[in-house]
């Protein structure tokens, strides 16, 4: 008997006592396991995180975010950048794009998203396809990628996450630069995404602020 086959009997001898009417919605699942690892102080500690990823990370005013994208950018000598549809007008003039193919958006230096929502426990911030973050690929070329995130996006934990995060969605988890190692542990960064990972954090964001 193939190793399939197996699966398959066990499968069929565990489910032999379940009435053919009942549904998984039927039999409550009990969730009381430690939901996040962390309580207070969230916005510190995914800053932390972050930075324990080799990202950068800066903190604005709700009424400094245009100029804290401004200085990034210049201080990188980022001149080609591009941002997704969506993205607050208020924050920057950018041009935004929608449908340039890989080789378009290959010749931009940089791109500046918006998130879904940040992990402080893991330094990981969410892109879903919204307004302000594009398409998954917009995210993944440009060498540079420039994200901002509201302090009131950052949950605890993954759980929390997922609770804001609709499953149909192209979800994109991001913790820190794209990198890989060989077998001598050489970190290469800027293989499967890009090089160079930075993070506005907007805090106290009223509900005036786009």
């Amino acid at each position: 008997m193939s190793s399939r086959l197996r699966i398959l009997d066990r499968v069929r001898a565990a489910l032999a006592d379940v009435p053919p009417a009942e549904r998984p919605e039927d039999v409550p699942v009990p969730r009381d396991y430690l939901r996040a690892h962390a309580e207070d102080g969230l916005v510190v500690l995914f800053a932390e995180r972050v930075a324990d990823y080799r990202a950068s990370v800066l903190r604005t005013a709700p009424s400094g975010v245009a100029r804290t994208i401004r200085s990034a950018l210049a201080a990188r000598g980022l001149s080609r950048v591009v941002v997704p549809p969506g993205f607050p007008a208020a924050w920057t003039d950018l041009p935004r794009t929608e449908d340039l193919g890989t080789a378009e958006l290959d010749a931009f230096q940089g791109v500046v998203t918006g998130a879904a929502v940040a992990i402080a426990v893991t330094g990981t911030i969410v892109l879903a396809g919204g307004p302000g973050q594009g398409r998954r690929a917009l995210s993944l070329i440009p060498d540079h990628h420039l994200c901002v995130v509201r302090a009131s996006q950052i949950v605890a934990d993954l759980p929390d996450a997922l609770a804001r995060l609709d499953p149909a969605r192209p979800l994109t988890f991001i913790s820190g630069p794209s990198a890989t190692s060989d077998i001598e542990l050489d970190r290469v960064e800027g293989v499967h995404g890009p090089r160079t990972l930075e993070i506005i954090i907007v805090d106290d964001l009223s509900e005036e602020e786009p």
